[in-house]
């Protein structure tokens, strides 16, 4: 069965499916499009690594800093954009030409290196290039999935590119630093680009479906495509809440999650060994939500689920600056991870159940948007207010503001109800 919810109603309509579901975890065509994210996911990690090498060897280290700083500025202010260009010329053509790109300029970029050496401005060229396809790639990966699988199989799909997203954390970093201890940063960068190249293989290999038919769909100029998309987000009944839900939700976990939490375990004396712990433990909670909508699919009261989940999160994370112990702080972060997990792949499954195929780009880059592009605008606040403050007061206001997000999905009766698609 299949199921949306339309503006401005609290009612799921329902529609039988026309043919039995293939589970996504044995769908070809689901697999080859997850090995095919795993893979840009893991390129990513090399990327990023093989810059901040090269980088810190070509310059001081705040010449360091802003090569790496440098490319989340176009990412940021395009991102929007690249919504708009998904929906117009639809998601699968702006990954490949994305995946395309990157592999090109990263394969381009080891090469040059392994001709002149690091320096300063052709890493911020390919910086500045880099958060700028980076723009067209999120919003348009994102507005893959419904393309790819059914409605009864969103839910497993999330799951499964949680897991992915897993495993790239865990293997990119030591890929890319035994890449480095090999060859340099060219052999790092090359790593990248040949999987940035599988990726597109892979990718050209997928299914898409048509997108439905919709009178809604915006015609003219880019802004006013955008336009469209932001007011569509702003009268639609479940969306509305819900951006807001992951906007402030992000904006809370980040700052204590990231530069909070170096900052806690240099101040308990725990040190890297013990801050490691805690990602370490914070990763198996988030994975283990992934697992858990990877297997069952659905979960049911998804909206409400949501929100209480999230609400778990921020008390965990209040309460990770108070942990006595290294054990007891892992505990805490596992919690975090578990909770903040299940939350944010209920968000991502909601997102893209609810959203019109004609809007999906564009949904998907204002949700990005506020994870990727505005919510790490709040760490150097977070280093200054712990700086000021301490960590306890910095971390329970935080916890306060994630908790204020969970607060506004159960204020919203429409949010409290929404259900995810059944399976057929």
């Amino acid at each position: 069965m299949t199921g949306k919810v339309r503006p401005g109603t609290s009612t799921t309509t329902v529609v039988p499916a026309e043919q039995p579901e293939r589970s996504a975890h044995r769908d070809g065509n689901v697999l080859r499009w997850l090995g095919a994210y795993a893979a840009s996911t893991v390129g990513d990690s090399i990327y990023y690594l093989a810059l901040s090498w090269a980088a810190a060897r070509s310059g001081s280290p705040a010449q360091a800093g802003l090569v790496l700083a440098v490319g989340a500025v176009p990412r940021a202010l395009l991102m929007l954009g690249g919504g708009v260009v998904a929906d117009r010329f639809g998601p699968r053509r702006v990954v490949i030409g994305s995946d395309a790109a990157r592999s090109v300029i990263i394969l381009g970029m080891a090469g040059l290196l392994l001709v002149t050496g690091p320096a300063l401005g052709p890493l911020i060229a390919v910086a500045l290039v880099f958060g700028v396809v980076d723009a067209l790639f999120l919003p348009a990966v994102g507005a893959l999935p419904p393309r790819i699988t059914t409605e009864g199989q969103l839910g497993r799909v999330q799951g499964l590119r949680g897991l992915a997203s897993r495993v790239a954390s865990v293997t990119g970093a030591p890929a890319g630093g035994l890449a480095v201890a090999l060859g340099g940063s060219a052999a790092a960068f090359a790593a990248a680009g040949v999987l940035f190249a599988l990726s597109l293989a892979l990718l050209l290999s997928v299914r898409i479906a048509p997108p439905t038919a919709s009178g809604a769909e915006s015609e003219g100029t880019a802004w006013r495509e955008l336009g469209d998309g932001l007011r569509y987000i702003r009268g639609h009944a479940v969306l509305a809440p819900l951006m807001l839900v992951i906007a402030i939700g992000e904006l809370g976990f980040v700052g204590p999650l990231n530069i909070g939490l170096t900052l806690l375990a240099q101040q308990r004396g725990w040190g890297a060994a013990g801050m490691g712990w805690i990602l370490a433990a914070f990763g198996a909670g988030a994975g283990a939500a992934s697992l858990l909508l990877a297997v069952r699919g659905r979960i049911p009261r998804a909206g409400l689920v949501q929100s209480f989940a999230l609400l778990g999160g921020a008390v965990s994370t209040a309460g990770l600056a108070f942990a006595p112990s290294v054990a007891l702080a892992a505990v805490a972060g596992a919690f975090i991870g578990g909770l903040a997990g299940l939350s944010g792949a209920i968000c991502g499954v909601l997102l893209q159940t609810v959203t019109e195929a004609a809007y999906l780009g564009r949904v998907t880059s204002v949700a990005t948007l506020f994870t990727l592009g505005i919510a790490p605008l709040s760490y150097p606040v977070t280093g200054a207010a712990i700086g000021a403050c301490g960590t306890g007061p910095v971390f329970v206001s935080s916890a306060a503001v994630c908790a204020t997000g969970a607060l506004i999905g159960l204020a919203s009766r429409v949010l409290r109800r929404v259900e995810l698609a059944r399976q057929a």
